[in-house]
């Protein structure tokens, strides 16, 4: 299964985030999955890369070139997609994935996020979307989401993605 990773790729996170971002992608590799990721080789989306690589996996990395210039791209990948754009670049996440996970991450996760989201709701994919919520870090934007159904600005959210709090949760999703 192709499994996508959106997640940050700050240098700058704690080192809780990244140890379980590496964790998942040595799973992930165990489990004989590839990861789809955005190619950076720093934060979440870097930490996972290399838990995929250590344990042998394989890994497909998507960006355009010019990203380089903004964090260092991934050196180890299976194989590198390079596009023109973040728009293609998204494209290409969904073209090439299986699976979204959404891990701790700043603008552009939320960004990638709720465009898959509006995608699944629009019936674009029906592809699993689960939001690894590591140390609670989603819990406010869950709540904001609740209340936007509460609120009737949302209907049936709860059936567009999933929550896990450990990496045992998303495996047992992907079940």
């Amino acid at each position: 299964m192709n499994i996508c990773l959106y997640g940050s790729g700050s240098r700058k996170i704690d080192k809780t985030y990244t140890d379980l971002a590496y964790e998942l992608g040595c799973e992930m590799a165990r489990q004989g999955h590839t990861l789809v990721f955005g190619g950076g080789d720093t934060g979440m989306m870097g930490a996972c890369a290399r838990g995929v690589h250590d344990n042998n996996g394989k890994t497909i990395g998507i960006a355009p070139e010019w990203i380089g210039g903004f964090e260092p791209l991934c050196e180890h990948c299976s194989e590198f997609i390079y596009v023109d754009t973040m728009d293609e670049r998204k494209a290409e996440f969904v073209k090439n994935s299986d699976v979204f996970i959404i891990s701790p991450g700043g603008i552009g996760t939320l960004d990638e996020f709720f465009e898959i989201i509006t995608l699944k709701k629009l019936k674009q994919h029906n592809k699993e979307i689960i939001v690894f919520n590591i140390g609670h870090f989603f819990d406010k934007m869950l709540e904001m989401i609740d209340e936007m159904g509460k609120k009737g600005f949302l209907y049936k959210q709860e059936d567009l993605f999933k929550t896990a709090n450990t990496i045992e949760d998303i495996f047992k999703y992907l079940r």
